[in-house]
């Protein structure tokens, strides 16, 4: 059976489903079977990150009963099944999120992790999905306010039956006033899973002319070993740094390239 965990935040605006396709697509890569669900009801985003808004069959056909979970499953980028959740405001009002347990509950047998990205705050459909879950993953920014909702997250989970299992601190720019990950383990009372730290690289993921999430497009930039190293800890495998090694090795080959483009004209200058 696999592990289904919630991606929870309180807070709107912390980069949850970009930390969700990329965790997922970083667990595939070692190996794993990941199905990622856009459990974000109303405001569906996963599935534009994926490049995969165009599905046919979505969660909500499914929670209509017009489709089986399996009917809605699709490959996504990276390795990862992906269940997208419909862009219809007309099927959003008419479905059930209480209906999602049933649909976890065919997923969980079938990947080895379940990875649900939920909406902000606490409303209707996040405590379907936490309540669906078995484990909650809390992301926020090293900011208070941000810190204090997903405080509010944590102890929503735990009077659902989800347990909390961690913390991933997005958007770290180590400017003033931030508060510092020791600080934010305590508040919290539960260990940080990573520091994602702010990566230009992620917001060109948005701007390219085919989206695609930073872990395929380019894995070896800060904020994608980051997250790599969270799904290393996540899975309970060895942190594999090739992909670190090598964005190293390409910033030093690009800086002797450039090296060996000056030299010619040096020599030139030397025997002139």
């Amino acid at each position: 059976m696999g592990r289904v965990i919630a991606l929870v935040s309180g807070k709107g605006g912390v980069g949850k489903t970009t930390i969700t396709a990329n965790l997922g697509i970083a667990l595939a890569k070692r190996g794993l079977s990941v199905c990622l669900l856009d459990a974000d009801i109303a405001m569906a985003n996963l599935s534009l990150l994926l490049n995969m808004q165009n599905s046919p069959i979505t969660l909500h056909d499914v929670l209509l009963g017009e489709a089986t979970p399996n009917d809605a499953i699709y490959d996504g980028p990276g390795g990862v099944k992906f269940m997208p959740s419909g862009l219809s405001l007309e099927n959003y009002r008419r479905v059930d999120s209480e209906r999602l347990q049933v649909v976890v509950d065919v997923l969980k047998p079938q990947f080895d992790f379940v990875l649900l990205d939920c909406a902000a705050g606490i409303e209707k459909n996040v405590l379907a999905a936490i309540s669906a879950s078995d484990e909650v993953l809390l992301i926020t920014m090293p900011t208070s306010p941000s810190i204090a909702d997903v405080l509010k997250a944590k102890i929503t989970a735990q009077r659902l039956g989800a347990k909390p299992i961690g913390v991933i601190i997005n958007f770290v720019r180590e400017e003033k006033g931030e508060i510092r990950k020791d600080d934010v383990m305590k508040m919290l009372e539960l260990p940080v899973i990573a520091t994602v730290p702010y990566d230009d690289e992620v917001r060109r993921s948005f701007m390219q002319e085919t989206i695609m999430p930073v872990m395929v497009r380019k894995p070896g930039t800060p904020a994608a070993i980051a997250i790599q190293r969270a799904a290393a800890k996540l899975a309970g495998l060895p942190v594999k740094i090739e992909e670190e090694k090598n964005f190293l090795g390409g910033f030093l080959s690009s800086l002797l390239s450039i090296f060996k483009k000056k030299q010619p004209k040096k020599i030139e200058e030397e025997q002139a």
